[in-house]
């Protein structure tokens, strides 16, 4: 997609701290706390525990590195619908957009809102004990609405809000460590549990990672993209891999390998310690503010990708149009918060909405890491201001870790949960995508614009 000149364009605003903060904001969500004990289960020890965190950052490296050679090459608006398209032809990429669209921004959103509202009604239900049980809901739409909101508003004040909640959960997760540390928790005899697979445990290591090629999405409005796409990846992953080791090595510290693993709130009973009253309301507080900071990164980048699919194709043409007054794609802003409270209304479940996207997410992560391979052949001229080091066993890598990805969650999905059509649906949605290509070709009555 060629980039247009002009106030109803995307312009270059964001920086390498924007862009650092947007990575990893979107990445240390409310995952991190949910699985830790799972995780510590899966390990035979404590130094288990740390390297399988660590091993998740190198893996998400390598994943990002390959994005990073290509939002160099092609710095525009949209990510994956972008290097899809070229690798593969214009209906791969908008497929993409398509389920993007329709299933897997708005889920990604929901799950983070889903988890914000959790912990949110801990804090204060005034619906606690009624007929109506319907606070968590409404508390996570009324995340959705308030973000986007503030998104349509401007640039300025999405990003500044993103800043704002990653440097005050960064800090929250630090003083989660300090505390852990100068107050242990008592010492207990830590029942016996069942050990979570290896290769389970580091599948949820890997969730929790979740996010960081998110700056490709916003590549046209990077200052600098040749270089600060790689610089801000990279720095993200490693501040989120550092906050990761360093928060797990706390819940050791204070709670021993046996007592993180069958810990079922392990943040709260690690601080038990230090604050024995006002822990859980501090760590509910704590996750709140980094389940906001990831819905808001996922809806300022998620509009983006729905712009550049309107922007090429006439049958979304409307999501096409970037608003001059706030230099911000309203529209599609508007129907993405739209489509994610209607899955709020309709899944309500953290688990069946991470179960409903991740197929689908896998599916594309692989394809997109497969196009650094294709593109290189089909493209060997093109400027490439960063090639992936460490190529091809890096780039291979990250796709092996893919496609079993893939399995385990549709494995799960179907013969674990007995829920089949939670990752049917989103396939079936993708393949409807096909017709809806070849519409919008008919629509159109001039050749497709260069992505």
């Amino acid at each position: 997609m060629a980039d247009v000149v002009g106030e109803s364009a995307p312009q270059r605003r964001l920086t390498l701290l924007d862009s650092t903060c947007l990575i990893t904001g979107i990445i240390v969500g409310a995952g991190v706390y949910q699985v830790a004990p799972d995780v510590a289960s899966g390990a035979t020890a404590w130094w288990g525990v740390l390297g399988l965190w660590v091993v998740g950052g190198l893996v998400s490296l390598c994943g990002a590195l390959g994005y990073a050679e290509l939002g160099a090459a092609y710095p525009r608006q949209g990510g994956d619908y972008v290097y899809l398209s070229r690798a593969y032809g214009g209906w791969a990429g908008f497929l993409f957009g398509w389920l993007q669209l329709a299933v897997v921004r708005p889920g990604d959103i929901v799950v983070m809102a889903l988890a914000f509202a959790t912990y949110a009604r801990a804090i204060y239900d005034p619906l606690a004990g009624s007929a109506y049980p319907y606070t968590q809901q409404a508390y996570a739409a009324g995340a959705v609405a308030a973000l986007t909101a503030i998104n349509i508003l401007g640039v300025q004040q999405g990003k500044w809000t993103q800043n704002a909640l990653t440097a005050i959960k960064a800090l929250g997760l630090l003083g989660i460590v300090a505390l852990a540390v100068a107050a242990p928790a008592a010492a207990t005899t830590a029942p016996p549990i069942e050990p979570m697979p290896l290769s389970v445990a580091l599948i949820l290591v890997l969730f929790s990672y979740g996010g960081w090629n998110e700056m490709a999405y916003v590549a046209a409005e990077l200052k600098h993209p040749e270089r600060n796409i790689l610089r801000g990846m990279v720095l993200g992953i490693a501040a989120v891999t550092l906050l990761y080791v360093l928060l797990n090595g706390a819940f050791l510290f204070s709670l021993g390998h046996g007592g993180m693993a069958a810990s079922e709130a392990v943040a709260v009973d690690a601080i038990g310690g230090a604050l024995p009253a006002a822990g859980e309301r501090f760590i509910s507080a704590l996750v709140c503010l980094s389940a906001l900071g990831a819905v808001n990164g996922l809806v300022f980048t998620g509009a983006r990708i729905s712009y550049a699919v309107g922007r090429d194709h006439p049958l979304f043409a409307r999501l096409g149009a970037w608003t001059p007054r706030t230099g911000t794609p309203a529209p599609a802003l508007v129907l993405q918060a739209a489509l994610a409270l209607v899955l709020i209304v309709l899944l309500r479940d953290f688990v069946e909405t991470l179960l409903y996207t991740s197929p689908a997410v896998y599916t594309f992560y692989l394809a997109t890491t497969l196009a650094v391979i294709v593109l290189r052949r089909r493209e060997p001229h093109a400027a490439r201001p960063y090639r992936v080091t460490g190529y091809p066993a890096t780039t291979l890598l990250f796709a092996a870790v893919c496609g079993y990805l893939i399995y385990s969650g549709v494995s799960f999905a179907m013969y674990v949960k007995g829920k089949p059509w939670i990752v049917l649906v989103p396939f079936a949605i993708m393949a409807a995508g096909l017709p809806l290509y070849w519409l919008s070709n008919r629509l159109r009555r001039e050749p497709a614009p260069p992505v």
